[in-house]
């Protein structure tokens, strides 16, 4: 099998590394489809891999033990699963799944851990990765606490649209629903309220974004400051 060459890389975090840094993970490094609902992190359970996405979407997700659950993040091109790996932790209550196929570098931990104790670069630019996770997720409560539906659902189809790149998107209700933390109706209702404001158009198990600018109008305040805190850390698309 041949290695991955660095200008094949469309994974944002493994090409903001320097290539002496890239070559540290290159022979470990494996391609890999994620076909829909493939687990990247099982809840407590330990993982070998760091997976570093080239497409697709997956998300991080948050069940108790009555069996309720909510997405906390999601992952794109511009990040990567394991995050816990990277802090040192063998294994994470959260279950990380993907919800849109794609496919993904995947690189063996112990390689990671050579990686970020022996450069400090490398090391510092996952760790702000880490916070603007962080940073999404405090963002996610604070819309969930002060920001309407319309607001909400916005803002989760742009950072769904940053990440997929693509305005036709495979978004079923049931994802937006566990995206949401709502019932399906409740989604489907303000589908419904954006398609009439013209920002998106809904079909079965599919949104497409028709105007991009309108969503972020829509959304407001509550999208926005991870993303440049993002650009700002690690460097624009």
């Amino acid at each position: 099998m041949a290695e991955i060459q660095r200008t094949d890389v469309q994974n944002r975090l493994l090409r903001a590394l320097s290539t002496a840094a890239f070559d540290v993970l290159q022979a470990g490094m494996e391609r890999v489809d994620l076909p829909i609902r493939t687990v990247l992190v099982e809840s407590d359970q330990p993982s070998s891999h760091i997976f570093f996405l080239e497409n697709g979407l997956a998300s991080i997700v948050a069940r108790t033990a009555d069996d309720e659950a909510i997405e906390v993040g999601h992952i794109g091109w511009e990040g990567l699963c394991g995050t816990h790996r990277v802090l040192r932790l063998d294994t994470t209550p959260n279950r990380t799944f993907v919800q849109i196929d794609g496919s993904a570098i995947k690189v063996p931990v112990e390689l990671v851990y050579r990686l970020i104790d022996e450069d400090t670069a490398s090391r510092d630019l996952l760790l702000h990765y880490i916070h603007t996770c962080e940073l999404q997720l405090a963002h996610s409560a604070l819309a969930n606490g002060r920001y309407n539906m319309a607001e909400r659902l916005s803002r989760w189809l742009l950072m769904c649209h940053d990440r997929i790149r693509d305005d036709d998107m495979a978004l079923t209700h049931e994802f937006l629903s566990l995206m949401l933390g709502v019932r399906r109706s409740g989604v489907t209702d303000h589908l419904h309220i954006l398609e009439g404001m013209h920002a998106i158009k809904a079909t079965r198990g599919r949104i497409r974004i028709r105007d991009r600018a309108k969503l972020e109008e829509i959304a407001g305040g509550c999208y926005g400051a991870p993303e440049r805190e993002y650009d700002r850390l690690i460097g624009s698309k």
